[in-house]
């Protein structure tokens, strides 16, 4: 039997960059989507999105498939394997630019401080509003002389893999204190990651704070200034950030209220929102090791067929404009 194998399959990323480079208007994506579509989806998908480019390999758990050099070397299973992998990659382009948008926290993990710990966690900024169940809800830091000293809100997402766009926190005001101070920080940063070793429950309670230094970080955002309102503040990041591992730390830097009963600055929050595009249950992953690297795992044998010409211009064309 002979097997005709399609060469662009077998480029690296750099040449494959280089290509896709080359590429001036739609017609010229058409001519090279009839050659192959499915190298130009998985192309593109690194393209716009290149965190992706950490992946070690793509699996698919439901249909027990293995490396070709565990089965033989046949160039039939490696053919059969790169198609599997770059329809698998058309199908996660697709998933960060179209699945639903939603919240996407699934738990607190940890506060840098907690000044009346569990009145004052951080498990309250998981609910909407400053009031819960007749009282004030909120968390708030351990109080500081020091304007300067920061504090982080470690969070748990709602999968290992979610595409974030925004960020929501609104400060506390603490009405039932004279002048109804505002507690803000002066500016916050955001951080994503994953973690250094597989976590317990994550429902459980919140980590003690020591806990930023169990993660690994690999995405910080620029820093957002901060309004001393109270209100739900919007931070749009730059671009669509694709979470591998699912942890968010939000990074509250500097301090502009001190509380009048001892004279020391402190920051509280009433509630966060994190909005993105989780990407469970079509994918998961698993991660390797401190270097970043990471299983991707395609929890569906059979995905959606590759994407049409309309849809690989408006792919081109978010990939070259990012």
């Amino acid at each position: 039997m002979e097997i005709r194998l399609d060469f662009l399959n077998w480029l690296d990323h750099d040449t494959s960059m280089k290509i896709l480079g080359c590429l001036q208007d739609p017609a010229d994506l058409v001519r090279v989507s009839s050659v192959s579509r499915s190298w130009l989806c998985k192309q593109l998908c690194l393209r716009m999105f290149p965190h992706f480019l950490r992946v070690d390999c793509v699996i698919e758990p439901s249909c027990g498939n293995e490396k070709a050099s565990e089965v033989g070397c046949s160039k039939f299973v490696e053919w059969e394997t790169l198609k599997r992998e770059h329809k698998a990659y058309a199908f996660l382009a697709q998933g960060c630019l179209l699945f639903p948008f939603k919240e996407c926290i699934l738990d607190a993990i940890s506060a840098s401080s907690t000044d009346n710990y569990p009145v004052e966690s951080i498990r309250n900024t998981l609910l909407q509003g400053d009031h819960s169940e007749g009282r004030p809800s909120y968390w708030s830091s351990k109080g500081q002389r020091d304007a300067e000293v920061p504090e982080t809100l470690v969070y748990k997402l709602v999968a290992d893999i979610c595409v974030i766009t925004e960020i929501d926190i609104q400060p506390f005001q603490a009405y039932f204190q004279r002048g109804s101070p505002i507690y803000s920080a002066i500016s916050v940063r955001f951080l994503m990651g994953h973690p250094k070793c597989p976590m317990g429950d994550p429902l459980g309670e919140p980590l003690d704070d020591t806990a930023h230094d169990k993660f690994i970080w690999t995405y910080s955002s620029p820093e957002f200034p901060m309004a001393q309102e109270n209100s739900l503040q919007n931070f749009k990041l730059p671009e669509p950030v694709v979470c591998i591992g699912g942890i968010l730390q939000i990074e509250l830097l500097g301090r502009v209220q001190r509380q009048e009963m001892d004279d020391l600055f402190y920051i509280c929050v009433a509630h966060v929102q994190v909005k993105g595009r989780p990407l469970s249950p079509a994918f998961g992953v698993e991660m390797l090791g401190p270097s970043g690297k990471f299983v991707l795992k395609a929890l569906s044998c059979d995905p959606p067929s590759l994407p049409d010409d309309d849809c690989l211009i408006s792919w081109w064309t978010f990939a070259w404009a990012s």
